[in-house]
């Protein structure tokens, strides 16, 4: 019987799944208020914003939230997390 030291490298692709919301004017301005994006190429919540949007700019002073906690646009994201965009809170 013959045998091979040869292995066959394993070949996977993996894609995220990322659930967004969109809160009040956001909501209004692109159209949805929540969807679930599939890419393996999303890695900060910046990425998901243009994914998600169709590279629009991310509007000044947007408060942004990964798993209901406050985070930058820079902050990393990983599959199953769920990322939320919320327009500046004012109030008097």
């Amino acid at each position: 019987m013959y045998e091979s030291n040869f292995r066959r490298p394993i070949l996977s692709v993996f894609a995220m799944t990322i659930r967004i919301k969109f809160f009040a004017s956001l909501r209004e301005q692109v159209g949805i208020s929540e969807q679930e994006l599939d890419n393996a190429d999303i890695c900060t919540v910046d990425d998901v914003w243009k994914a998600a949007t169709d590279n629009k700019v991310l509007p000044a002073n947007v408060l942004m939230a990964v798993n209901m906690e406050y985070v930058e646009s820079g902050a990393q994201v990983t599959d199953g997390d769920e990322v939320a965009f919320f327009p500046p809170v004012t109030g008097g």
